[in-house]
């Protein structure tokens, strides 16, 4: 007879080989060039860029992170995902019709820095090298997030070495990342996406019937604390207003945006909208359940010593061992999916962001387009290598690393996308100024005490509105009557003439 942990073991390792042959799927589908790699040629039906985009933002933090401060600290903690649901519904409404239009109408441009610096038409280069960078620093951290959420995963589950545990998930990940591209790394999301929401779903169902109903459930939390149950206990004005401006994050964050620039056309945009939403909302009541039903399960008892790991200790006495792995793969989908998919938006950034600008700076011949393919699964190589070495110290917080790229992508790249595509007076000085400053205040901030009492989103995605609005209103426009022809037409591909009606206006 197999042993729990080999049942457990065996669910996961199915996992990892279906995650390997969707790779494999998508490495015969993928053309070989930059575009096919990088974006799957535009081609990402609804469902497949709405769960895509849903998975690849959620990442451990939705089944580790979420689920153990809400365990830690009861309903003030879920405001996270107040702020999350708003701003990912705010960003799929003015946000990927418009992307999607506009990177088709700016060259076909098919990273982020690559379609700032066509829309602004910035012939220095500097606004998408400066852009490339941000985004090698700030996802450094950010995929490192994902690999200690895998270490920990290891240890909590099979008593694996922390670091041999990190080593696994990175190695497997890169894998199928590194041949699969843009497109495998959509089609896991997809696959994990499904996991994840099962498991969510199904993890507080079963261990309310296990309590002995919602009632029960109720009165076993607050026979720990009853104000774990309250969406203010605990929690300042100041706090709260931190927690839910996380959503501000989504306008900014390469990996997610991306996923609207991959879409067939602007019109798929409203579906994709409400299937990324409907999943999102209810893997986070799912999530925030697990953690109360884990404060009635466990209470204050000393089982769970790791808040973090609360979903996975639900998981192994909830369910058969079998069943039981299944759910806790779907801890690693949450994780992989995000790591794949911040490892392609690095690779693109190295590629298509830098050497490309390196090159054609030092007059080095073009290089064939299945070379530059071999320099993007060289670049998944490097970031996550680098990042398996952020993250050998299982210290680290899983939300507080995500805190701070998240907080550092919204800052810098929020605000610029908002005005670059809804103010067709943002300038190249505007947009760089106004990126440098979000990323600076937001970094800067996060290192001080000030950190403590206002999440550095906020101050930060304040400045570089500050910033950018005044210094484009007194640095001219180059090319000005191409840049309003393409703002037009790009506005006319989204929504229609209709849409040429909301242009924002902000006054010189």
């Amino acid at each position: 007879m197999l042993s729990d942990k080999n049942w457990q073991l065996a669910a996961v390792i199915l996992y990892f080989a279906c995650m390997l042959g969707i790779g494999y799927y998508a490495y015969r589908q993928t053309r070989d060039d930059l575009d096919g790699y990088m974006l799957a040629d535009r081609g990402l039906k609804p469902w497949v860029a709405a769960l895509s985009a849903g998975a690849s933002d959620m990442s451990g933090w939705l089944l580790m992170g979420l689920p153990g401060a809400v365990y830690a600290s009861g309903l003030v903690e879920s405001w996270i995902f107040i702020g999350l649901t708003a701003g990912a519904w705010l960003n799929w409404k003015i946000c990927a019709p418009r992307l999607r239009a506009y990177t088709e109408v700016a060259g076909d441009a098919i990273t982020i820095p690559s379609f700032l610096e066509r829309r602004l038409h910035d012939q220095s280069h500097a606004l998408r090298i400066v852009s490339g960078v941000i985004i090698l620093v700030f996802f450094t951290f950010y995929v490192s997030s994902g690999m200690v959420a895998s270490g920990k995963f290891f240890d909590e589950s099979f008593g694996v070495n922390y670091t041999w545990g990190m080593l696994i998930v990175a190695g497997i990940t890169m894998l199928y990342t590194l041949f699969g591209g843009f497109l495998g790394a959509s089609l896991t999301d997809v696959a994990q996406g499904i996991l994840v929401f099962l498991a969510l779903v199904t993890v507080p169902i079963v261990g309310i019937i296990e309590l002995g109903g919602f009632d029960a459930t109720v009165e076993g939390i607050k026979a720990v604390d009853p104000e774990r149950l309250s969406f203010f206990a605990g929690g300042s004005a100041v706090a709260i207003i931190s927690a839910a401006a996380w959503g501000l994050g989504y306008f900014g964050q390469p990996h997610i945006i991306v996923r609207f620039m991959a879409l067939r056309s602007p019109s798929d945009a409203p579906t994709a909208r409400r299937i990324g939403l409907g999943w999102m909302i209810l893997c986070g009541v799912g999530a925030v359940g697990t953690a109360l039903v884990g404060l009635a399960y466990y209470g204050t008892a000393d089982e769970l010593n790791d808040p973090e790991t609360v979903f996975l200790a639900l998981s192994k006495v909830l369910f058969h061992p079998f069943v039981a792995g299944l759910v806790l793969a779907a801890v690693l989908a949450a994780i992989m999916s995000t790591i794949s998919s911040q490892l392609i938006v690095c690779s693109s950034a190295v590629v298509e962001d830098l050497y490309k600008l390196v090159a054609a700076k030092a007059g080095w011949r073009e290089l064939e387009p299945s070379t530059y393919v071999r320099f993007g699964r060289l670049g998944v190589l490097i970031i996550a290598v680098i990042s398996v070495l952020l993250a050998l110290s299982p210290s680290n917080s899983i939300l507080a690393l995500v805190a701070f790229a998240w907080a550092g992508f919204g800052s810098a790249f929020g605000p610029t996308v908002l005005l670059s595509l809804w103010w067709r007076k943002l300038t190249t000085a505007g947009a760089l100024a106004g990126i440098v400053t979000g990323a600076v205040v937001a970094y800067i901030w996060g290192q001080t005490s000030l950190h403590d009492s206002l999440y550095e989103i906020i101050p930060g995605f304040i400045a570089n509105f500050l910033v950018a609005i005044p210094v484009s209103l007194l640095t001219t426009r180059k090319d000005g009557e191409a840049i309003d022809a393409e703002f037009d037409a790009a506005v006319e591909l989204a929504g229609g003439r209709r849409g040429m009606e909301r242009e924002v206006a902000i006054d010189s």
